[in-house]
């Protein structure tokens, strides 16, 4: 199910269902000559997409403009970079509409500097806003002292679980560590992410350009293949039916 086109009443039954709410996490950046610069976004859209299939969620509209840097290139490539700081204040604002609306089954998925699972500075603001909104949350609906009370004695036999307020907002990768070893690799505009971006819009990647390609991350994109992006939606999915519950 798309959040934009739920009903009042949709979204009230998925929320006491704690049906997962997914945001994309997502960047404009430049992803050299042969792929379109939203690629991070597009791929969890399209990800998602084939979740919906066997698995109900509810994906919201993605967050398009991220933490980017300009690493890659200066925005003279294309990059839209958004201050960290600034960013974790407006994830904040949209965790908290969400969490003070009854929202406790919240994803944030990202797909941006997420080899190996590792945390970059967007990850990391997400993790912040979420975990400062959760502290700010439980004190203002329960109180100063809610944690240490005795009505919070199963906290630790609770942890991870639909009854563990940290569990509320969580923010993983798209691609998990494990699924990207299933994969094969993880790059960045290289035969990796190509391949999955045109496994997913094929309209979003054409080969032929790669060689106007002149920088090192892009050079095996010439080496992208669908039946590699194939592969690393279907690893994608099967851990992502695991994490997301």
């Amino acid at each position: 199910m798309q959040l934009v086109d739920m009903f009042f009443d949709e979204i009230e039954d998925a929320k006491k269902r704690k049906v997962p709410f997914i945001i994309p996490i997502g960047t404009i950046e430049y992803h050299a000559h042969h792929a379109s610069c939203g690629c991070d976004t597009m791929v969890i859209n399209g990800v998602m997409r084939e979740l919906e299939k066997t698995k109900e969620i509810v994906v919201c509209p993605p967050i398009w403009y991220g933490v980017a840097s300009y690493a890659v290139g200066g925005p003279e490539t294309g990059t839209i970079q958004v201050d960290v700081d600034v960013y974790e204040q407006y994830i904040y604002c949209i965790l908290r509409s969400m969490l003070y609306g009854g929202n406790k089954n919240i994803y944030c998925v990202a797909h941006h500097q997420t080899e190996e699972a590792g945390l970059m500075p967007m990850t990391i603001a997400c993790h912040k806003a979420a975990k400062k909104l959760i502290m700010e949350y439980m004190e203002d609906t329960r109180g100063r002292g809610w944690w240490g009370s005795n009505e919070y004695s199963n906290y630790y036999k609770n942890l991870g679980s639909g009854d563990d307020p940290f569990s509320y907002i969580k923010v993983i990768p798209l691609i998990s560590a494990n699924a990207q070893h299933e994969c094969g690799g993880f790059d960045h505009a290289g035969k990796f992410e190509t391949s999955l971006l045109y496994a997913l819009y094929p309209n979003h990647v054409d080969l032929v350009r790669t060689k106007d390609n002149t920088e090192w991350f892009a050079e095996s994109a010439k080496e992208a293949s669908m039946e590699l992006g194939q592969h690393m939606v279907r690893c994608t999915l099967e851990a992502l039916q695991e994490t997301i519950i």
